[in-house]
């Protein structure tokens, strides 16, 4: 993380301090009461707001700052990190555009095909569930749901830190006619029909067509040649825009000089790059599969994987790292601190509690969450995840860097308490060694705890 950033983060976690302290002492958190209602934490983030919604899916977005009572104390700028949801229905395509924000996509479910611009150049990839894979902010890309009968689910991290305007993210559709407006659009006709090299009626026909939306339905013929394509090794590929104007349009052939122009927008056929790069087509950072991969932790109790710049170097670009937790039946991961980073978590199975502890060390939340449910651990809190009874938990979830994280646990056989075992720590306690080695040794797993069965539970 550079200085500047480091910075700018010290400056919104002492304003979030103050802010968070006041909100205390008007909610009335910080005394013995616990607090079980979700919608009195600043650290659960409920409200979605719908961004795009079409029949083809819709997208919505939970952003990165606490409930509106924060807001009206100024607090508009803690974080620098939205989460993104992106539900597409079988057969779909999001339309080329690019965005003032970068983004972090994670398949939660279903198949993908993703295609960007990667140094200047159009690369494709398939993503199925689990993967992850980074598209810079201002790079055109699209997304196809290649699932014939199931929705495709994508979490996304959404870097608002350039962000231009009010909203979570600013996109700017490169693909669009009627609704949405391309941004070729906002050119003057002669401009256009001059820079492509057709006529004023060719061009209206160009951008007055598609008004299906951000998100648009893939007729069976378009997405059987999409299948076709996938699998058939052309050495001129004109890339997924094309097969999707040339099926759905039906137009004649001669009219679509247009591509020639809208292909250098989007980087051009895989031909063309070869025959500007000589030394072959560009190689872009290929997905990451979070289950492909050992946990980095595992007990009887339960697994944590986290992903840095070291195991996914594209994460460095936006500084954001990727982690994610299951905890089976009624096991807790042990109170710890992100001394590096805010984190971000979305439930993505099962059910269980979050708590949080104020720097005064009182309780700052104590709430249930389940399935769908957003939260956020600012930098420095101590806190710890507990899985219901009932069932597993498991979260997925970003931090704000893209650094080694390291969490200090502060309970367990791997705490900061066993490390500093001696009379400075007992006489920090007020009690003896031998008394607290006895409580601090009782706890024989590290990490991720076992739940202590209900008879020897205290209330």
């Amino acid at each position: 993380m550079s200085s500047t950033r480091n910075r700018e983060e010290m400056k919104r976690l002492l304003s979030l301090l103050l802010l968070v302290c006041a909100l205390a002492a008007t909610t009335g958190f910080g005394g013995d009461d616990e607090v079980n209602e979700k919608s009195t934490s600043p650290f659960m983030l409920e409200k979605s707001e719908q961004v795009v919604k079409t029949e083809a899916g819709e997208v919505r977005v939970v952003r990165g700052f606490g409930p509106a009572s924060m807001l009206e104390r100024g607090a508009f700028s803690i974080s620098s990190m939205h989460i993104g949801f992106i539900l597409m229905e079988p057969k779909t395509l999001f339309i080329p555009q690019y965005l003032d924000s970068s983004l972090i996509l994670f398949v939660h479910r279903g198949e993908a095909k993703v295609g960007w611009i990667y140094k200047d150049e159009l690369v494709e990839k398939q993503l199925k569930m689990g993967d992850i894979i980074h598209i810079p902010a201002g790079s055109t890309f699209y997304m196809i749901n290649t699932s014939r009968g199931q929705r495709l689910h994508v979490i996304c991290s959404i870097d608002n830190s350039e962000s231009l305007g009010d909203g979570p993210y600013q996109s700017f559709f490169i693909g669009g006619g009627r609704r949405p407006a391309s941004v070729l659009a906002g050119f003057h006709m002669s401009t256009l029909t001059t820079a492509f090299n057709i006529t004023e009626e060719e061009m209206q026909m160009m951008l007055g067509s598609q008004y299906g939306g951000p998100i648009v339905l893939l007729t069976s013929e378009v997405a059987e040649r999409m299948d076709r394509r996938r699998h058939r090794r052309d050495t001129r590929r004109k890339g997924m825009l094309d097969v999707f104007y040339d099926e759905v349009q039906q137009v004649e052939e001669g009219v679509w000089e247009w591509r020639k122009l809208l292909s250098n927008v989007l980087g051009g056929s895989s031909g063309d790059r070869r025959n500007k790069n000589k030394g072959g087509p560009v190689r872009a950072p290929e997905p990451y599969n979070l289950y492909d991969r050992n946990p980095d932790f595992r007990n009887d109790y339960g697994w944590t994987l986290a992903l840095d710049e070291h195991d996914y170097h594209p994460l460095k670009h936006s500084d954001i790292g990727v982690y994610i937790v299951n905890l089976t039946a009624g096991s807790m991961l042990a109170p710890h601190v992100n001394p590096r980073a805010t984190e971000y978590g979305v439930v993505t199975r099962g059910s269980g509690t979050i708590q949080v502890v104020f720097p005064n060390g009182t309780s700052a939340m104590n709430a249930e969450v389940a399935e769908g449910d957003v939260f956020w651990i600012p930098r420095y809190f101590p806190f710890c995840q507990i899985a219901s009874r009932s069932g597993p938990l498991e979260f997925f979830g970003f931090t704000t860097s893209a650094r080694r994280n390291r969490p200090q646990f502060l309970v367990g056989a791997s705490s900061v308490l066993s490390k500093m075992m001696g009379p400075e720590l007992a006489v920090g306690f007020g009690v003896t060694e031998e008394q607290l080695k006895e409580v601090v040794n009782a706890q024989r797993e590290g990490v991720i705890l076992p739940s202590r069965p209900l008879h020897e539970r205290r209330g």
